[in-house]
This record gives structure tokens, sequence and C-alpha cells, in this order.
């Protein structure tokens, strides 16, 4: 077998000197030489693995096939897969073993013997491509298991509840018989790979209902025996170290878990009802990469005034909408683009929700009287630039904001209005002066999400024109060529995959202003601002429908949330 550093020399066109560098670094610090030199940006991966293929003699597979038979799940532990990253692929045209480190040799063999692939054809394939397809399929078969957990689901079971998990432990990985256990594990490993946003487990007089929110969307996912409610509910409320022998109280609590490559940090709520215990989990996927300003779905118009109002010295910028609107990740966004080394970010937020590298994020505490307005008093004494509070929710928290605008300070912060017109109106109900807003405030963004149109089933109609005149639509959507979802095995046959956000944003110029001054009717400063000859506010209609015929949504979704 040729030594790697002669095909990187021969093949790829890497010097000598560069390659006897890594030996150097290799025998004073260890490791391997191809990935030192990635490491030192000498190599690509990609090239790294094209030689180890030529090294091998072995075919080179950069992906894997997203549909194989998982025959073997039963058969081998998805440990023993992760550990020595190996993965059995069939599908109708080829069967083959891909393998990360072809120098396990005895592990193959072991494989190969149990799945009866003896001389089964091996290809060598990139390490992540080998984790996604394991989790993909051991997630998959999970899928068939509901039925069976639900049977299995006995009343002598009263102890496997109190069976600990581990925390950082993966849930796939997790092989307790417990049926509760199964249940709960099945249930959060389902809503991880719908991409559910909240897990609801609702109490009813003589059943219990498991349900998922999807793009906004409930669906239902099981509905256990009744007798099942207790122990499930008390699972749960292990995991996120709350009291389970309080059930007269709403409770908070959290939990930290890892299923396949995703690391998910769940927030619980319980609430006593009349049937039992209704719990709420809300799922926050730590994997998920923060989304720029652009991927959210601005058009561009508003992308850039937003640039460049959130690069102004001082001043308030509100964004409001109702709970799930996407507020937070608007935010976020807004200041992954500020965060840079000169800068003094400094948040308070109710719960935090990413942690983000390079800004002090801080978290209200209502049980030791840290609310939104002491915690600003606090942060404004820290020399900050850019201040992000979560939410205004009283007057206190509006005088400090508007104060720490006044006084050189760029201001974020929430608002629950309906449009941006109507977050004047509220800022001026709490009693907050009207000359404070016009002096402090800079824009408002209201924002509403809309699922997206799947890209898998997409396909062209055009709207009757009966159907159009009752929705009052103007006549250029008559010939339009519009855009559903046929509904396919992608998008859980909804139509829909994915959401993007519809904005409406309302700069306060100097005609605005002063029309604060005189009145806080929201509608006579929505009109104003539509009416603006510089920059005119298009509504959260409006955007919607031009997005309706950009193709990304329907004419169902912005009537939906508009």
């Amino acid at each position: 077998m040729k030594l790697l550093g002669e095909i990187l020399v021969e093949s790829f066109g890497l010097q000598e000197d560069t390659i006897a560098e890594a030996l150097e670094l290799q025998a004073e610090k260890g490791g391997r030489v191809g990935e030192i030199l990635v490491q030192q940006k000498r190599l690509s991966e990609d090239d790294l693995l094209h030689a180890r293929s030529i090294q091998c003699g072995l075919e080179l597979k950069p992906r894997l096939p997203s549909v194989s038979d998982s025959f073997f799940t039963d058969r081998v532990p998805i440990g023993f897969l992760k550990k020595f990253k190996m993965m059995p692929v069939a599908t109708p045209d080829e069967s083959y073993i891909a393998l990360a480190e072809p120098l396990d040799f005895q592990q193959l063999d072991d494989l190969q013997r149990v799945l009866h692939w003896e001389g089964i054809k091996t290809c060598l394939a990139p390490h992540d491509e080998i984790f996604i397809a394991i989790n993909t399929a051991y997630d998959k078969s999970s899928q068939g298991a509901a039925d069976q957990v639900l049977q299995d689901i006995d009343e002598d079971d009263p102890e496997a509840i109190l069976s600990e998990i581990e925390e950082t432990a993966d849930l796939l990985d997790d092989t307790s018989d417990a049926p509760v256990i199964k249940l709960v594990n099945l249930m959060l490993s389902q809503a991880v790979r719908d991409n559910a946003s909240d897990i609801h487990i609702e109490p009813f007089k003589d059943r219990v209902k498991i349900r998922k929110r999807v793009d906004g969307i409930l669906y239902d996912m099981f509905s256990p025996p009744k007798h099942v409610q207790a122990k499930l509910v008390s699972r749960v409320k292990i995991m996120a170290k709350m009291d389970i022998a309080e059930r007269r109280l709403p409770q908070d609590g959290r939990i930290e878990i890892r299923i396949a490559d995703k690391n998910i940090d769940l927030r619980v709520s319980s609430l006593p009802t009349a049937f039992g215990e209704r719990v709420v989990m809300r799922l926050l996927d730590k994997s998920n990469v923060l989304l720029s300003l652009e991927d959210l779905g601005m058009s561009r118009r508003d992308l850039d005034i937003l640039l460049k109002l959130i690069k102004a010295p001082y001043g308030i910028i509100l964004v409001t909408g109702p709970t799930g609107s996407g507020k937070t990740t608007s935010l976020y966004s807004a200041l992954s683009i500020l965060n840079r080394s000169d800068v003094n970010i400094i948040t308070v937020e109710d719960p935090i929700e990413y942690q983000i590298n390079g800004i002090s994020q801080m978290q209200v505490n209502a049980k030791i009287d840290l609310t939104f307005a002491n915690g600003l008093r606090t942060i404004v004494r820290q020399d900050p630039d850019i201040i992000l509070v979560g939410e205004i929710r009283d007057m206190e928290t509006a005088e400090m904001a508007i104060q720490a605008a006044l006084t050189g300070h760029l201001v974020f912060s929430t608002l629950h209005t309906n449009d941006a017109a109507s977050a004047v109106t509220r800022l001026i109900d709490m009693g907050v002066e009207p000359f404070l807003v016009s002096s402090s405030v800079n824009a408002i963004m209201a924002q509403r999400l809309v699922r997206r149109i799947c890209p898998h089933c997409r396909e062209p109609y055009t709207a009757s024109k009966e159907y159009l005149e009752k929705l009052g639509l103007p006549a250029e959507f008559e010939d339009a060529v519009l855009y559903r979802g046929r509904g396919c095995a992608e998008c859980l046959h909804t139509g829909y995959q994915g959401r993007l956000g519809i904005y409406e944003l309302m700069i306060l110029s100097d005609r605005i202003k002063n029309l604060i001054l005189t009145t806080s009717d929201a509608g006579q400063i929505k009109r104003e601002a539509m009416a603006d000859p510089d920059v005119p506010m298009m509504t959260l209609r409006q955007d919607g429908l031009q997005k309706v015929l950009d193709g990304l949504t329907t004419l169902e979704e912005v009537f939906r949330v508009t």
C-alpha cells in the first residue's frame, strides 16, 4: 500500500517539504498526517478523502443515499456502527458497506457475518455522511414502534418511570424496556424528526392526547390510554427536574437531550386542569445556526432599509407580533450582524433562546426580582453600545428603554401588538408621553410567519375569478400563475415545508412623529405611514400577497395570519 504522503505529492500537487513539516508535527503531537494538512488548510477534506480512496483501492461515495433499507436496525446496535463508523447501504440498485475507517478489518468482518453479507463490496464515505445515514435509519425504525409501545403500556409498571435517563445520552441509543420511557423517547424523536416546535400532552376525561406543532399548525401524534397519563407526565417532570409530588400548581422546567445529530433544549411547562396536568414542551434545536436577515424572507427594499436602521448610533427599534411569530429570531439575526469585537452588546431576555458568542446575555428571574426593568437598570451601568430587551411589558421597562435610547444607546425590543402602528398606541396606553415615543423610536417592524410551499411537490394553478373576487384581491391576480403544494411524503402530505416571514416596516419619519404628538389613533398613523412620499409602508397583507405572486406561499396562508 502506497504511503498517503506519496499519493498527495503525485496526484494532488503538494510539495514534499509540506508533507515533511506535517510528519514532524505528527511526531511531536500525534494525530494523522492527512488531518494535520486539512487543519493547516494545505489540503481540502474532499481531496484527503479522495487520496485515501486511492490508497485503499476503495470506491469513493461522497454522498450516501437518503432512502435505504433499514433491515439491519434490529440486528446491529447503533452504538457499534457509530463507534466504528460503518453503515450498511441497501438500495434497489446496489448494496455495500460504507466505511470512514477502512483499517478496522476485524469489525468489518463481524458486521458482514451478522448481516450474512460475507464478501460484500465496501466503499469509502465521509464521517458526517455515515453518521447522518445511521441516525436516519434508526430514527425510521423507531417510527414503526409507536403502535407496539402503546400496546405494551401496562398498569404493572410503577417503577419504570423513575429510571433516570443520562442527560447527554442520545435518545436513539436508549434501550430502556419500560413502555412509558419508550413512549416519551418516541414522542421526542418523532417531534424532532418532523421539525416540530412544540409538543402538547393534553388530558381529557377518558383519554390523553399528544399533539405536535409543525410550521405553526397542531397535528395529532398519539392517543395513549387514560391510565398512562400520570406516568407519562411524571416521566417528563423527572426529566425536567420538576417536583412530581406537586400537581396543583403550574411549574416550569428544562430538559437538554441529544437526538441523532441534534442537541435539543426543551422548555417544559405544566398546568393543572380539571382532568390532570397539561404539559407543553417547546423544542429549541441548539445545533440550528442562526438565520441571516436575508434568509428570513424580507423583501429587498425592507431589508436594505433595516440594514441602515440597525447601524444607527442610538434610538429604539421595536419588533411586534404575537407569540411564536419569529420576533426573537429577527432580533438575533440583526444582532449577529452588529456583533463585532469593538462593540459591547448586552441583552436581558426571558428566556435566553440561543447563546451567541461575543454577546453578554442575562436571564430574567422573577423569583429574585430580576425583572426586565431591574436588569435594564443594571445593563446601562455596564457601558453597552447596543442593548436588547426581550420584551417591553410595563411602563417601567418602557421608560428605562427610552432613557437608554435618549442617552446614546441603540435599543432593540419586542412588543405584543397586531401591527406596527398599534405599537405606538400601546406605548402611550402604558403611560409613556407621546413626545418621548416620537423622539426615541426609530422604526417599528410587525411580522408574522407563513408556511412555505413544499419545494418537492409545488405545482402551478390559476385561481378562479369568483374566488379572487370573494377575497377582494386586485386585478393583477386574475391572470397570475399561483402555486400550491400537492402534498408528498417530504412535507407530511400538507403541501408546506418550513416557514418564512412577512413584514410591515414603519419608519418614524418627521411626518409620523408630528402626527404622534397630536394623536395615538393606530388607524390614522397607519394611513399616514402608507402614504409616506419617501418610504411608503407595505402592510403585512401586501407583503404576503407579493410573496404569493413570487410563488413562495399560498393565498390561504396569507389570509390565515393577516
